[in-house]
């Protein structure tokens, strides 16, 4: 076979565009591609909506790769179980939990939602939201490299009905919310609180609690609903972010279709 350089890079980049261009315009705009993000993203995909995940990193998975100090191993108790053995995670019984390989859990979970239609694009960075009578209507993203640059150039619009924030510890996008409109969240001090000490028996149970909108088409799911509303982190145990997830799955679901 005669392999030509530039027709590869031509093949490349139609496909690039022939994904993006559709994804300009989602019913709903995932952003981080962590457990939560991902399990949300699967189950709206599911429900037959369009999604787009945006992760700002090469990789989908979030912080579940390392597992806990990159012993690449990862904790869920009997909630978190059904979930990953409905994607075919091999789960190993401990001491009254459930041990899984991170890789194949962050791999189960990525496929399952490829799988259900949504789609993931990776090295973009939401900077900013689209917000319009009082109402959140997209995400404005940059090319992660782009912002690690430095270079002043202009990000692009991903529309969407809902816009999940799943961008972990940071809360990037409900953060930038308050900072540019001054709303008022329904916390008890009105603004993202930061995430509590460690209590991991506590922290499973509010990460999920916490799961839910918090400004119209603003949902906030995994550790940025745990970071907007103060409940305590819980380290390299994971059944809450898929708990989380498929509630917000859930939630955004129902708001779509009232």
């Amino acid at each position: 076979m005669d392999v030509r350089d530039e027709e590869i890079s031509a093949v490349l980049a139609r496909a690039y565009f022939e994904a993006l261009l559709p994804a300009l315009q989602a019913e709903v705009t995932v952003v981080g591609a962590g457990p939560a993000g991902l399990m949300a993203a699967q189950v709206l995909a599911r429900a037959g909506h369009k999604v787009t995940v945006l992760e700002e990193r090469l990789a989908p998975g979030g912080g579940m790769w390392g597992g806990g100090a990159l012993f690449n191993r990862i904790v869920v108790e009997e909630e978190g179980r059904a979930v990953l053995e409905g994607l075919g995670v091999r789960l190993v019984p401990r001491a009254g939990y459930y041990l899984a390989e991170a890789c194949e859990a962050v791999a189960a979970l990525t496929l399952a939602a490829l799988r259900a239609g949504a789609q993931i694009l990776t090295g973009w960075r939401a900077e900013d939201l689209v917000v319009r009578a009082g109402r959140v209507e997209g995400v404005v993203a940059q090319w992660t490299s782009v912002c690690l640059a430095g270079w002043h150039v202009d990000p692009l619009a991903f529309g969407a009905r809902a816009v999940l924030d799943a961008t972990g510890h940071g809360a990037v996008l409900v953060r930038r919310l308050v900072e540019k409109t001054g709303v008022r969240l329904p916390t008890p001090t009105g603004g993202v609180m930061g995430e509590g000490p460690m209590w991991a028996a506590v922290g499973e149970k509010q990460v999920v609690e916490g799961t839910g909108e918090v400004y119209p088409g603003l949902f906030v799911a995994g550790m940025a609903a745990a970071a907007v509303f103060g409940t305590p982190r819980m380290g390299p145990i994971f059944g809450g972010m898929l708990l989380s997830g498929l509630k917000a799955g859930e939630l955004i679901h129902r708001r779509l279709t009232a």
